[in-house]
């Protein structure tokens, strides 16, 4: 079995976004406190796998991790070190941060405690795009909580940002582009805009008190920052993500070559690498008051058949740049694409969707604008 990862989320914010569909809420110390140690107690008492793969990436997410004090952080280091073996040398430790919630100290007590990678929401460094997002920092807490970061000896720090942002110009996101490739982070991940139904930007946009996200102009937005990053030196490793050479995220790369990970705290995703995937409680009250009952977080396993293990295998290894090896994937599950898939192959191919390469398939660049497109004639 292949290194593992370990993905903890924790589901606090210090403000709800408006285009937020995920499993967080406001912060609040209490509740903070008694999550921090219900899912510590997850950790140490977690029995889904017998012998568990070696871990080698861990990864905070939320919400905003850089929330939670130090000790708290520790904590769960602390349990994670204790149930599991962790690759000491060369673990990959990441910590989502948002601007403005982290202070020097505070980075020098991560980084004491092993977080050796930031994944920082910038997201527009337009502070009327982050008013209209709900985001609560400016740009300029942007620039500083960057060179906080620099200044503690971080040397691995990626950026979100978000193209197609409602009102959004393509000027607008050049000049996004000019202030991140100036800092240069190691690492870019670049997301479009998605409207999610029952969050306040759905509701603003359906009263027309914001413009409907123009879908032409953000594939514009797309291609401009594969051109312009590409010219500073990053190589476009995933459908949306890039970085300088060698500083891949190794824990999202798991996700997308089908490498296990386990999931903690609410809404937490598990998967053992084969065929089992499994999910936690979303619910932070419920999912405490579960751990707390010594109950199962889990609300959801699913057994994969061999047909979804292989189209998860094939549309997830296409997300990837470097494509999914024809031959490797058709020793593992026993199906060759190009007989089972073999019209829609050729549409694909003939559209300029897809490219060969000996044995590996590819996305081209076109593709990628239209991945949805081609990932569904292998569900």
């Amino acid at each position: 079995m292949s290194s593992a990862g370990i993905y903890i989320h924790i589901p606090f914010c210090r403000s709800r976004c408006s285009y937020c569909d995920f499993a967080t809420g406001i912060y609040e110390g209490t509740l903070a406190e008694r999550y921090v140690q219900a899912l510590v107690k997850e950790v140490l008492n977690w029995q889904d796998i017998e012998h568990p793969a070696a871990i080698d990436t861990i990864y905070f997410g939320g919400g905003t991790p850089s929330l939670l004090s130090a000790s708290q952080i520790e904590a769960i280091l602390v349990a994670i070190h204790t149930r599991f073996v962790v690759t000491e040398s060369d673990v990959e430790v990441t910590m989502e941060m948002n601007p403005g919630t982290v202070t020097p100290a505070l980075l020098g007590e991560f980084q004491r405690l092993g977080i050796n990678r930031a994944s920082f929401g910038a997201q527009t460094f337009d502070d009327r795009e982050l008013a209209r997002l709900g985001r609560s920092h400016t740009a300029q807490d942007t620039r500083q909580t960057f060179r906080y970061l620099r200044d503690a000896g971080f040397s691995n720090v990626s950026f979100d940002l978000i193209a197609g942002l409602p009102g959004q110009t393509l000027d607008g996101w050049e000049r996004n582009l000019d202030e991140s490739l100036a800092l240069r982070p190691e690492h870019l991940s670049f997301y479009l805009l998605e409207v999610h139904e029952g969050t306040p930007l759905a509701e603003h946009i359906r009263r027309g008190m914001q413009p409907q996200p123009d879908d032409d102009l953000a594939a514009q937005m797309y291609e401009l920052m594969l051109d312009r990053a590409g010219s500073a030196g990053y190589e476009h490793y995933e459908i949306s993500n890039l970085c300088l050479p060698g500083f891949e995220s190794r824990h999202n790369t798991k996700y997308w070559m089908g490498a296990p990970y386990y999931g903690f705290g609410c809404s937490a995703h598990s998967y053992d690498g084969n065929l089992r995937r499994w999910s936690n409680e979303r619910d932070v009250a419920r999912y405490v008051d579960l751990i707390q009952r010594d109950a199962s977080p889990v609300v959801e396993r699913i057994e994969l058949s061999q047909h979804q293990a292989r189209a998860e295998a094939l549309f997830l290894g296409l997300r990837m740049m470097q494509g999914v090896d024809l031959r490797q994937h058709h020793l593992q599950f026993g199906a060759d694409v190009r007989e089972s898939h073999e019209a829609e192959l050729a549409r694909f191919s003939d559209a300029g969707l897809i490219e060969y390469d000996g044995d590996l398939i590819k996305l081209t660049r076109s593709g990628t604008l239209l991945s949805n497109e081609v990932f569904s004639a292998f569900v």
